[in-house]
């Protein structure tokens, strides 16, 4: 028996259904602390000035390139890295949401997911390189 989704839009076409915001930026923040996942500290929130949002780095600690992506469809969705040019890119983030988002090693939001908690970031993704995102 198959089940449907409820959506026949394809996850990728779904962009359009998405604010994402992209910015480049010279910022470098303090010294690397631990991989694990920890509350949004005032200097990490700086970066990620956005309510509600995954921003992403391209360099640890919340330097570099930023990406920032939030959804406006209710229950949330799935965004291609790859699709936006930063497919394997990112190496820290900062999620500004009441509810966790998750990065996936693979496009589409197939396979394990890698949590960022609510209000929390992650100051270095380690070898964990992301093809895309679930935002709520």
């Amino acid at each position: 028996m198959s089940r449907s989704t409820g959506s026949t839009v394809p996850r990728r076409r779904r962009w359009s259904a998405l604010f994402a915001v992209g910015a480049a930026t010279a910022a470098l923040v303090g010294t690397a602390a631990p991989a694990a996942a920890g509350p949004a500290n005032s200097a990490a929130a700086g970066n990620c000035p956005f309510s509600a949002t995954l921003c992403l780095f391209d360099q640890t600690s919340f330097g570099g390139a930023r990406f920032a992506v939030k959804s406006v469809v209710p229950g949330g969705t799935c965004v291609s890295l790859n699709d936006s040019g930063w497919g394997n890119r990112a190496r820290s983030a900062i999620n500004t949401a009441s509810r966790s988002a998750a990065l996936f090693s693979n496009d589409d939001c197939l396979g394990g997911p890698y949590q960022v908690a609510p209000n929390a970031s992650l100051s270095d993704l380690g070898s964990f390189r992301p093809q895309s995102v679930w935002v709520s």
